[in-house]
């Protein structure tokens, strides 16, 4: 559930993260409620599914934005849409622990990781 009951600008919309050594393509559901991932490169390529999410605007165009999926794994981004970058802090089922940053870019339904 949505700490706010407004929809979050990136509903409905597909993204691509990509961090030194993993990709991922986030898609969200158009109520911005959850999200369907999969990491298309790096370590944990393969991985995929669904999860329901929560987010806060913290600014224009920013999100913090969290999940965790279903092995126990925990996502965390802050993601800036409106500049084109994301902050990553991913607890993997292993407990290992990954900081990431890069460019967050928009995909095409052709693009995205089905």
């Amino acid at each position: 559930m949505s700490s706010s009951p407004q929809i979050p600008a990136f509903a409905g919309r597909s993204f691509q993260v990509a961090y030194d050594g993993l990709v991922a393509h986030n898609i969200y559901a158009s109520d911005g409620l959850s999200i369907r991932y999969a990491i298309v490169s790096g370590p944990y390529a393969g991985a995929s599914g669904e999860a329901a999410c929560q987010w806060r605007q913290i600014a224009d165009g920013v999100y913090v934005i969290s999940w965790q999926e279903a092995d126990g794994a925990t996502v965390v981004h802050v993601d800036d849409f409106a500049r084109g970058h994301s902050q990553a802090f991913f607890t993997a089922s292993d407990l290992s622990f990954y900081r990431m940053e890069g460019p967050l870019t928009a995909l095409s339904s052709q693009e995205y990781a089905q």
